[in-house]
């Protein structure tokens, strides 16, 4: 359930978690070395041109979008909407991408989504998925800031007056 906004809580904007455009070079330079073997091979070796090709439409297509209303979450050649409700937590695997644990006790896998992602994730739930970068470095603050406030505070009595009978 998300807090209760108020004049301090900033909107939650949707964002779309992909894999980054600069991934398209990697495919582009794989197009271009297959020209080679495509051109002095036999015609049907053409269809190694589809393996940039689909490499090219997943990179475009696997995403996953969070929004105040829920998730939606595209792969290749499927979407699924996941609405809030739906969500009973995350799992964050060592290797490979996050996982939506549901309430009816099935997991899905979010593309692209890390442990990293978490801050932007976060970011917009509308305060429904907690950022624990955003908590230490809170209490982090706090600390500091309590450590500030005792080195300040005036020390009391040390025993040592002022000698005022000095001739």
């Amino acid at each position: 359930m998300p807090p209760r906004p108020s004049s301090h809580t900033a909107e939650p904007v949707e964002q779309s978690i992909h894999i980054s455009k600069l991934s398209i070079l990697p495919v582009l330079l794989l197009a271009f070395g297959l020209t080679f073997v495509i051109f002095a091979s036999p015609p049907w070796v053409s269809v190694l041109w589809l393996v940039p090709v689909a490499v090219l439409v997943w990179t475009l297509r696997v995403r996953t979008v969070v929004s105040p209303d829920g998730l939606r979450v595209h792969r290749m050649f499927s979407s699924r909407n996941i609405e809030w409700s739906e969500l009973k937590g995350f799992r964050f695997p060592k290797h490979g991408w996050a996982r939506a644990e549901l309430t009816d006790g099935n997991e899905v896998t979010l593309p692209v989504v890390t442990f990293g992602r978490l801050p932007q994730l976060a970011a917009a739930s509308g305060g429904r998925v907690t950022d624990p970068y955003a908590a230490a470095d809170r209490a982090a603050r706090e600390a500091a800031q309590a450590e500030a406030e005792t080195d300040t505070e005036p020390e009391g009595p040390t025993g040592t007056e002022p000698d005022t009978d000095a001739h």
